[in-house]
């Protein structure tokens, strides 16, 4: 876990106003233990997302919720289509090949 202090350090663009405002709206949440802010490596990740998204490709305030839900809903994507696949590998051969042969007839662009 790391400390919010060590995490303004660690990213020289970061102000703690930022930081403490994207808490304070749910962009990122640390968890809090006596007191003391503390970031995981996946909050801390967030943080450096934001601070690219905001500081280096200028995305304003009132539109980082809205690109991070869509990042958020890109991430969830994946992580399905990971298990999808995961699901499908585990299948007899068979069924892998049915699964094939149907993507393969939904596919528009194999569609003339």
């Amino acid at each position: 876990m790391t400390h919010v202090d060590d995490l303004l350090a660690t990213i020289s663009t970061l102000q703690r106003g930022d930081i403490e405002t994207w808490i304070r709206e749910g962009l990122v949440a640390p968890q809090q233990e006596a007191g003391t802010l503390h970031f995981t490596e996946m909050e801390c990740a967030r943080v450096r997302l934001i601070c690219t998204l905001h500081y280096e490709l200028e995305i304003d305030a009132e539109t980082l919720p809205m690109v991070l839900s869509l990042v958020d809903q890109l991430y969830d994507t994946r992580k399905r289509l990971l298990s999808l696949t995961a699901a499908v590998a585990a299948q007899d051969q068979d069924v892998q090949a049915a699964i094939l042969a149907a993507l393969e007839r939904d596919d528009p662009a194999r569609q003339s």
